[in-house]
């Protein structure tokens, strides 16, 4: 694969979505439970994804299935509140879509300005 085709990353995984970027990058700062990653979602992308909970805890169940994300025992341990990490596999993808993105961009920026000079 050309590093051209962006369809893909170097994996042949596809892209994040949007809502899965943030969840990652939410849980890179620090384990947290469902709710207060659906705000920091919301904070983190200005109000762009605001996923439902039923959203949420599908793309959690995904992630966990996946490997990226893991379960860990919380602080509030007395309601049922489930808390979630980013696991090695999460920190490592979130990394290689970051670096996707970011070349996405540069080349983006770079044929815009040649059309505008």
């Amino acid at each position: 694969m050309s590093r051209d085709d962006m369809s893909s990353n170097d994996n042949g995984r596809q892209p994040l979505s949007e809502q899965v970027l943030w969840i990652l990058v939410s849980l890179s700062r620090q384990p947290q439970h469902g709710y207060a990653l659906m705000k920091d979602v919301e904070s983190l992308s200005k109000g762009r994804t605001r996923p439902s909970t039923g959203t949420l805890y599908g793309a959690l169940r995904r992630l966990i299935e996946e490997g990226l994300i893991e379960t860990v025992e919380g602080a509030d341990s007395s309601r049922d509140k489930q808390t979630y990490r980013l696991a090695r596999a999460g920190r490592a993808r979130l990394a290689t879509e970051l670096d996707r993105l970011q070349h996405v961009v540069r080349t983006a920026a770079i044929h815009v300005r040649r059309r505008h000079a």
